[in-house]
């Protein structure tokens, strides 16, 4: 590659960045704070709760035609609502479905530094556990409240006098004890179904709503909003973006050109759920579901249906009752969480036993992912900070590759001191690859070196840098943590403005201390001026990809870029180790000691 070839893949990569970042920053208008957008969903439940005093048809329906999403719909203004509530969740039930309208999550504000708690379903398509696809006992039946006390509650409704529907709800204790063998965020619930008649009544499905999730703020555009469930063999996340259609890759076959009304999942599933960034929904029932409907749900009405950004998604789970016996019942039982993504509790096994830590979602590396919210949460514990906790947490990582590092430096060291030697071979086979090849690894076999020795330490680090990445990314302990400057952990450490341009101090850091980790750390001897030339680049293109993200991944980047910068210090004070002899004719080919007595016998 020249050095015009350089400049114009440098200008490209520059343009790239550039332009996604004045994108998502220079927009015609800013994007609303949180408050506003609560105070938009509030509005738009209230009003169609004023439009709720006569019976509809479901909001959400599986089978429903012609239609690629769902509409949010508000509670029945006539519905008679009940609070149960212990010192972590407020649960709020409606006599119209009997079931759950929403869950306030008493630990977790609605907006920093606000009182309010954050509400999990409160815009949506249907009330949490609502029967979503059975006519004249969803969510615009209305049940009678035949119970309430402090902890359960108990609804009833009957269809045409001929199947009876009873609907029992339980809240746990408010307290968390260590090997408790219940959370604070689950509750139990059960619907048992009572065939009336004097005949066997038919087979039925019956699917209860996951609830609806949203985006957690203004600035959050809608990427975690997902389904998901898990089988006996593995776990699978919908996203809101499968069911959006369109996109560059649909043209070639990949995806759908279409949006779609609904995706739906077989079973056997185990647990099934529906979250956004930091909260979820998990469904367990006590027999695995048959299916997941997935679909997305238009929250923001004031948005034109083609932005992306007025939707959330909702989920229900399929459940085939069998057949009933004239008088007989049938029950469905399960447990219902909705709370933070938090590893630590949801990895419970006293609690939860069906793996339902695996709804974070941490991806390839998850077994990273893993280690690090322990590690970290461990920390977290010592100094009662999560900034600090990112940064021990980190210094912790950089310890235990001291090894790998004093490999990846003392590889990277022998093999600049094979340079000469490597381009006189280079130089004597110039002609012949395969010689120079096999000359090559000669020497190297010869000098003891490994010619792959300072990049496989590296690379043995990548899996923790993107397990940092996927688990800093949604957990909900980050949500609005503060740390010295930052306010909020989990969103950028924006300081002040520059008209519409955030400054975000913590990326700027990590560019600054990238430049001179670079000017510290050695090249690699077998980089060319070209690849040397684009590393050059590197502070300025990381700076870029970090700026609008999370201020806990800056965090975690630039202690990472300072602990490294000390490392390299002390390394390079390191004696040079010295490499074993090599034969003369290995090492010098064009060798011009003492010359050779010439015995060759004289022609006569």
């Amino acid at each position: 590659m020249d050095k015009k070839h350089l400049i114009i893949g440098v200008g490209l990569i520059g343009a790239a960045f550039a332009s996604l970042y004045v994108g998502q920053q220079l927009a015609p208008q800013p994007p609303p704070r949180p408050a506003a957008v609560r105070h938009e969903v509030a509005k738009q439940a209230a009003a169609a709760g004023a439009e709720a005093n006569a019976p509809t048809a479901p909001a959400f329906t599986a089978n429903a035609p012609q239609a690629n999403f769902a509409a949010a719909t508000g509670d029945n203004v006539a519905a008679q609502v009940t609070t149960l509530e212990n010192d972590f969740i407020r649960v709020r039930f409606t006599d119209f479905g009997g079931a759950i309208r929403d869950i306030a999550l008493k630990k977790y504000p609605a907006a920093q530094d606000r009182p309010d708690p954050f509400v999990f379903n409160e815009l949506h398509a249907d009330p949490m556990l609502a029967l979503t696809e059975f006519p004249g006992l969803d969510r615009t039946t209305r049940y009678t409240l035949v119970s309430s006390t402090p902890t359960e509650i108990i609804f009833r409704a009957v269809l045409d006098g001929r199947l009876e529907v009873t609907r029992h709800y339980t809240l746990p204790p408010g307290t968390e004890v260590a090997k408790s063998l219940t959370d604070p965020y689950q509750l139990r619930h059960e619907t048992t179904f009572r065939n009336l008649t004097d005949k066997t009544a038919v087979p039925m499905r019956v699917a209860f709503a996951l609830g609806t999730a949203a985006p957690v703020n203004a600035l959050d555009y809608g990427i975690a909003l997902k389904t998901g469930y898990h089988t006996p063999d593995t776990q699978k996340f919908i996203a809101r973006s499968d069911l959006e259609g369109g996109g560059f890759f649909s043209n070639f076959g990949i995806g759908n050109r279409e949006p779609l009304s609904n995706i739906t999942s077989p079973g056997p599933i185990l647990w099934a759920s529906v979250k956004n960034q930091f909260f979820t929904s998990i469904l367990t029932p006590d027999a695995p579901a048959a299916s997941l409907v997935t679909r997305r749900v238009k929250l923001l009405t004031a948005l034109p249906d083609a932005d992306h950004n007025a939707y959330g998604i909702a989920g229900a789970a399929q459940f085939e009752l069998p057949a009933l016996a004239a008088g007989a019942s049938a029950k469905l039982g399960s447990n219902f969480y909705v709370g933070p993504k938090e590893y630590k509790r949801l990895a419970n096994g006293d609690v939860f036993k069906a793996d339902q830590d695996k709804v974070m979602d941490y991806g390839f590396f998850g077994w990273a992912s893993k280690l690090l919210i322990t590690l970290m949460t461990w920390m977290h514990g010592l100094v009662g900070n999560w900034g600090f906790a990112i940064m021990l947490t980190t210094l912790a990582l950089k310890v235990a590759f001291i090894p790998l590092t004093l490999a990846s430096t003392k590889s990277m060291k022998r093999m600049a001191k094979l340079q000469p030697d490597l381009a006189a071979i280079k130089e004597k086979f110039k002609d012949n690859p395969q010689k120079q090849q096999q000359a090559t690894m000669a020497l190297f076999k010869e000098r003891k070196v490994n010619p792959v020795g300072g990049c496989l330490p590296q690379l043995l680090t990548i899996p923790f840098f993107m397990g940092f990445y996927s688990m800093l990314s949604s957990t909900a302990e980050l949500r609005f943590a503060p740390f010295l400057w930052a306010h909020n952990l989990a969103a950028p450490d924006t300081l002040f403005y520059l008209g519409p341009i955030p400054v975000n101090v913590l990326p700027l850091l990590l560019g600054v201390v990238m430049v001179f980790q670079m000017k510290l750390t050695p090249m690699s001897p077998t980089m060319d001026s070209t690849q040397a030339a684009m590393m050059k680049f590197m502070p300025i293109i990381f700076t870029f990809f970090c700026y609008t993200l999370p201020a806990a991944l800056s965090l975690y980047s630039t202690t990472n870029g300072l602990f490294t910068i000390a490392q390299q210090i002390l390394i390079n004070r390191m004696k040079d180790e010295e490499l074993p002899a090599t034969p003369a004719p290995a090492l010098a080919p064009n060798f011009h000691g003492k010359p050779v007595k010439n015995v060759t016998p004289k022609k006569k």
